[in-house]
């Protein structure tokens, strides 16, 4: 795909005539850079897939193809630490194909999915072969994250780190989660075997003893407005106490996912400050909605964790602006209508998301007060340097000399309403319809090249690779290992 305000004299005219080595292979010039270092007008040049030089105005700029990014910010390609894109075994919710293109329409180029499909991904032999099925499909860089198996913790100790350097550990089930850390002493071994194998846990931090006690006293929610109480807040502050305790115990880097209640956000950023190898995520719903909105619009704000207090959103919102929160992730998990207009005891949990995370998250900045250099900051800090520090991400998150040339080109100041036409994901639909957003991408690169144009409504080729870990390349993927992973079905795998 030919790069925006390309011309031909661009490639022929007699400056571009030079050694090739002087050539740009893009140069994205006008926008306002966001930088580690900070928010400042300038140029991109593009070599050999990678950034190759930032350009102060004025100065000097080699020939090449040019992108326009007048009146935009240009962000690093955007990461969401927190996708379920389905595959394999769901996808009649979604595609890889659907949830990478939703990932560009959101200005994200890389992505972590979640273990739980079917069969869940609890192995290395299981990762790879996942891999495989995605080769040639994805439009953005992807890695996994593994699922943490209660009944064999120990493989956690010996993971390779060019498969995984993290495991998703469920502490609560629901209906879709494969398998659930139950008892104390499954937990506390998967704690002490992550640690020995250098794995960082990410958690679902709700304690399933809590709702059992819970439950034994009342019956399935049978309305909205009753969905919050049935499964409270206490269950999460048990958790995250457990999660805080066996982290100083054992010294395992641990991130708790999607955290929705002022009080977990108080231990956990207590916990940090203590020095506790402990960070956390919070999620765009989590941000936007309240229980107020699950009661009114029902199944769409159905999730789990549940969508909490307007204090809660205010809470959480203080940590994103005071840099408590490590990572904004999307949890992007859908289903179909149909699923979701079940009764309340049986919809399942779950929204699409990784197209709506960054706009929504931009437009609740301005919305607080936040000014646009500010907010373009804390978005490069929650969804590029966070995640891509914490993941191990080389090449990621950073819009700097020798990073990976992934560009997200947005318009600050464009107001639009969602509507189910603008949904990329297969569900065809989102929480957000009918919102006004502020700021939007028109533009994304993925390795040097233009991925998503909004103006000309057109995609790139699905170029996404799997992303290799600190111990080097992915491991080769082995046609002979996709037999074996249709075979290993376990029951209940979903989000």
């Amino acid at each position: 795909m030919e790069p925006l305000n390309t011309t031909p004299s661009s490639r022929t005219s007699p400056a571009s005539r030079h050694a090739h080595a002087a050539e740009a292979d893009l140069v994205v010039e006008g926008g306002r850079l966001v930088t580690p270092e900070g928010v400042r007008d300038g140029a991109v040049v593009i070599r050999d897939g990678r950034v190759d030089a930032l350009v102060a105005p004025g100065d000097p700029l080699p020939s090449g193809p040019r992108l326009d990014a007048r009146g935009r910010y240009v962000l690093p390609g955007l990461i969401d630490s927190h996708v379920h894109f389905r595959t394999p075994g769901l996808e009649h919710k979604e595609t890889w194909e659907h949830g990478s293109r939703a990932a560009l329409a959101g200005g994200v180029t890389t992505v972590l999915d979640m273990p739980n499909t079917r069969p869940p991904s609890l192995d290395a032999k299981s990762m790879r072969a996942k891999a495989a099925l995605i080769a040639g499909r994805s439009y953005v860089d992807h890695r996994f994250h593994m699922g943490a198996d209660p009944d064999h913790p120990e493989v956690l100790a010996d993971l390779d780190p060019a498969v995984a350097t993290s495991a998703k550990a469920f502490m609560a089930g629901h209906h879709t989660a494969p398998v659930v850390f139950r008892e104390a002493h499954q937990l506390e071994a998967a704690f002490a075997a992550a640690a020995r194998g250098n794995v960082r846990l990410v958690l679902h931090a709700e304690d399933q003893h809590v709702f059992d006690l819970l439950d034994s006293r009342g019956g399935d929610p049978e309305s909205y407005d009753a969905y919050e109480p049935h499964r409270p807040r206490s269950g999460a502050i048990v958790a995250v106490a457990k999660v805080v305790h066996l982290a100083r115990t054992h010294g395992t880097k641990v991130h708790v996912l999607h955290v929705s209640s002022a009080e977990e956000t108080d231990l956990l950023a207590a916990a940090a400050a203590e020095g506790l190898p402990i960070t956390f995520e919070v999620t765009g719903h989590h941000l936007s909605f309240t229980d107020h909105d699950t009661a009114r619009r029902g199944p769409r704000t159905r999730l789990s964790p549940a969508i909490r207090a307007p204090r809660d959103r205010e809470r959480l919102w203080q940590a994103v602006l005071s840099g408590e929160a490590a990572t904004v992730g999307s949890d992007h998990a859908p289903h179909t209508v149909e699923e979701k207009n079940r009764p309340p005891a049986e919809a399942p949990p779950g929204l699409p998301g990784v197209q709506e995370l960054a706009v929504s998250v931009w437009t609740g900045l301005l919305t607080r007060g936040i000014d646009a250099d500010s907010a373009a900051a804390h978005l490069a800090r929650l969804m590029g340097t966070g995640p891509a520090d914490l993941f191990g991400l080389a090449g990621k998150g950073r819009l700097t000399v020798g990073a990976d040339a992934d560009l997200a080109l947005l318009d600050p100041a464009a107001r639009w309403q969602l509507s189910a036409r603008h949904v990329q994901s297969l569900c065809g639909w989102s929480a957000y319809e009918g919102w006004m957003f502020t700021g939007r991408f028109t533009t994304v690169v993925t390795g040097g090249r233009v991925a998503w144009d909004l103006a000309r409504g057109t995609v790139g080729e699905p170029r996404g690779r799997w992303l290799p870990g600190p111990a080097g390349p992915a491991p080769e993927l082995a046609e002979a290992a996709l037999p074996a992973m249709r075979d290993r079905e376990l029951e209940g795998a979903a989000r």
